[in-house]
């Protein structure tokens, strides 16, 4: 399973419409991976949880996913249509 299918999987998972949910990977200059997840606004609150707690850990996972395979550091970027 590559990053972007695990963070769609996690992700559409919290999410209460999780048709809506829309995930890809770009490649950043600065040996990063920037996966971009698309939700819907109704659930962004689902998605961050509070205090962020959900969205750091789906980021923990995704992380330590990426440095098992030994790819680049990840970075998400959670953001609503």
């Amino acid at each position: 399973m590559n990053l972007v299918e695990l963070t769609e999987y996690l992700v559409k998972n919290v999410a209460k419409e999780p048709e809506m949910v829309s995930v890809r990977q770009f490649d950043d200059e600065d040996d990063y991976i920037i996966i971009q997840v698309m939700i819907d606004n109704g659930d962004m609150g689902a998605v961050i949880g509070r205090g962020g707690k959900i969205a750091n850990a789906i980021r923990t996972i995704v992380q330590a996913a990426a440095y098992i395979n030994g790819e680049k550091k990840v970075r998400i970027n959670i953001d609503s249509f």
